[in-house]
Order: structure tokens, then C-alpha cells, then sequence
């Protein structure tokens, strides 16, 4: 026999690799880059709210409604391969905000890096506030709020 009846016709063909450019362009908007950045931010210890006190007292307008915005806090420069990040946040009152905002800058860059395939050039913390623990936001503490049950007069 010789070599061209031995070749089984029917054997799968492996899958050759792309060719490692491929023609086409690619769009990351700023939105989807706010986004992974917004979450990898919230995800670290520490972090109790992204964005401003006006700003989260908007969020939670519009969190009413129903049009939560899943990158307050977050604003996003983005070039063809880079990005630059800028987070806002309120800080849980007892963890270090050098540590803090380190572990944020940390989980942006990785996440960013990683998900969104961008390169990332800086990351700028700004720790806004801090949140006391039993000092809840938007807890109404003052007498005859809505919250506090009304007084039974005899």
C-alpha cells in the first residue's frame, strides 16, 4: 500500500489557530470599561458606596425608578489601546484609606487589564467620606420621621 490509501479521509482536521492579526477594529465603550472597573471596586473590603454624597443621594432617585446607574462613582478616560480610571468612594470608618484605595487601584487594574483587554495607564482613588458603622445612610433618626412609629396618644 502506499502512503496516500493509509490516510484516513474521515479523521477530523484539527483546528488551526487564528492568525495572530486578524483585520477588523474593535470598540470598547466608556460605559462597558466604567462598569468592570465600577464592580472590581465595590468588590474590595472596605468599599461601602461608590461616588459622592450628591451623587448617591441622586443614585438613590433613580434607583426608585428603576434606572440604577451601574458606574457612579466612576469616570473613565478610554483610547484606542488605554484607559485611564478615576473612582470616588466612601470608605467603612476603621480600614486604613491608603489601604483601601491601594486595593482599589489593585482590583481596577486587574479586572480592567484582564476583561477589557486595555491597558491601563493610572488609576486615581479619591476617598470622598467615610461611613460610620450604626450610623446608616438615609436612616431617618430624627423624631416624628417617617421611619420612627408615631406616638399613640390615650
Amino acid at each position: 500500500m502506499d502512503d496516500a490509501q493509509n490516510l484516513n479521509l474521515s479523521a477530523p482536521v484539527p483546528p488551526t489557530a487564528p492568525p495572530a492579526v486578524v483585520g477588523g477594529k474593535t470598540a470598547i465603550s466608556e460605559q462597558a470599561v466604567a462598569k468592570v472597573a465600577a464592580i472590581a471596586a465595590r468588590s474590595v473590603d472596605g468599599v461601602y458606596a461608590l461616588g459622592t454624597g450628591s451623587g448617591r443621594a441622586l443614585g438613590a432617585v433613580r434607583d426608585a425608578v428603576g434606572a440604577s446607574s451601574a458606574t457612579q462613582g466612576v469616570h473613565v478616560e478610554v483610547g484606542e489601546t488605554e484607559v485611564a480610571v478615576d473612582v470616588t468612594l466612601v470608605a467603612v470608618y476603621g480600614t486604613p484609606l491608603t489601604r483601601i484605595a491601594d486595593n482599589v487601584r489593585a482590583a481596577v487594574y486587574s479586572a480592567v487589564e484582564s476583561l477589557v483587554g486595555l491597558r491601563v495607564v493610572e488609576v486615581n482613588v479619591d476617598v470622598n467620606d467615610v461611613q460610620i458603622p450604626g450610623a446608616a445612610e438615609g436612616r431617618a433618626d430624627k423624631p416624628g420621621s417617617v421611619s420612627e412609629p408615631a406616638e399613640r396618644k390615650s
